[in-house]
């Protein structure tokens, strides 16, 4: 095992592993993103209920539910003609939004997402 300058050891680094992640934090990374996992913590929405709720046009929409979708995050339910989303893992989204807010205090830029992402029972 060779030590590095700063006398580390050495960092094996996973890529699969790494982009993963980047992938997943790309889906908090934008606001429109992080405003439906927001809405969707609340409880289940149609596309055209999130278009209602947040002014945006439902193309807009339904390629950001499809990307929070592609990560995992989102599930649907069809009912008709409608398909209802919902987070897929709502006690681990709230964990992540906790840490979050957390180290956003720590680093001396305290934020709080609404309070039903905190509060919602799985």
């Amino acid at each position: 095992m060779t030590i590095n300058k700063r006398g580390a050891l050495p960092v094996s680094i996973d890529d699969d592993a790494t982009a993963s992640y980047a992938h997943l934090f790309q889906a908090f990374a934008d606001p429109t993103r992080l405003a439906i996992i927001q809405h969707l913590s609340s409880g289940e929405h149609r596309v055209s209920d999130l278009v209602d709720h947040m002014n945006l046009a439902q193309s807009t929409v339904s390629n950001h539910v499809a990307f929070l979708a592609e990560c995992g995050l989102v599930t649907a339910r069809s009912e008709g003609r409608s398909n209802w989303y919902n987070l897929a893992e709502p006690g681990l989204v709230r964990i992540l939004i906790a840490g979050a807010e957390e180290l956003l205090a720590a680093t001396g830029n305290p934020a709080l997402l609404c309070s039903h992402i905190r509060g919602r029972a799985s």
